[in-house]
């Protein structure tokens, strides 16, 4: 579905955009592509067995899943990186942080692949960003911001699209009507950080947030960045 002009979500179970199994939810978290004159770029791929429904889902919006030249990973978990080898396979170039690209070339239990019942397959991430790195992909500009908890490699990248300040956010907040955090389970999940993390994402206006499973924000997602860090606030200390 078009969120944005040129911005779409294409894949995502709580959306019902694609199923890895029928009735299993959270197996498969959004993906979304940026579509730009220089091609596209995609924000998480899926778990990977839903990478056909992905690839119909952009085809129905006219975007050919061979003109993707980026995959952007915003942590390791299988249900956003599962996918990635696919993607490899295709050509398609994968960036992220290096602690998400550390935990998806060794497809260990950072990658939380027992929680499905599945096996990740390994893939080695081609371009590393940092922490505060501005780049550039298409002709866009992306800063990444760093924000481990949930997993050590949550990362959100903002940008600009059509004067609005939008950010693509991964598992750092917690599904609208489902909880205020990700899933707590990972191996790496570590409260302090994450409430270290939620400090600093409260700090960042922004127009628009797309996040790792469900709805999106549309309305002063700040708001619901500062509920989520004064839910961790209250519970965590």
């Amino acid at each position: 579905m078009q969120l944005l002009r040129n911005i779409y979500q294409v894949g995502g179970d709580i959306n019902g955009l694609t199923f890895d199994e029928p009735g299993a939810l959270w197996n498969d978290a959004n993906s979304y592509i940026i579509k730009t004159g220089q091609g596209l770029i995609m924000f998480d791929c899926g778990c990977g067995d839903t990478m056909d429904q992905i690839f119909a889902n952009m085809l129905y919006w006219q975007l050919s899943p061979d003109d993707i030249r980026y995959c952007v990973l915003t942590h390791p978990h299988y249900d956003h990186a599962g996918g990635a080898h696919l993607l490899k396979k295709k050509g398609v170039q994968l960036i992220s942080i290096r602690e998400t690209a550390d935990a998806v070339a060794s497809g260990d239990e950072r990658c939380c692949g027992y929680l499905y019942h599945k096996t990740f397959t390994p893939v080695t991430v081609d371009r590393l960003i940092t922490d505060g790195e501005v780049f550039n992909l298409c002709g866009t500009s992306f800063t990444a911001m760093h924000l481990p908890g949930h997993s050590m490699g949550c990362t959100a990248y903002l940008f600009t699209w059509d004067d609005k300040r939008v950010v693509i956010s991964g598992d750092v907040i917690g599904t609208l009507l489902a909880g205020d955090f990700g899933w707590s389970g990972s191996i790496d999940f570590d409260k302090k950080k994450y409430m270290e993390s939620l400090l600093r994402f409260s700090a960042i206006d922004t127009d628009v947030m797309l996040p790792g499973h469900g709805m999106s924000y549309f309305y002063k997602p700040r708001r619901r960045v500062e509920e989520a860090l004064n839910a961790a606030l209250m519970q965590w200390r």
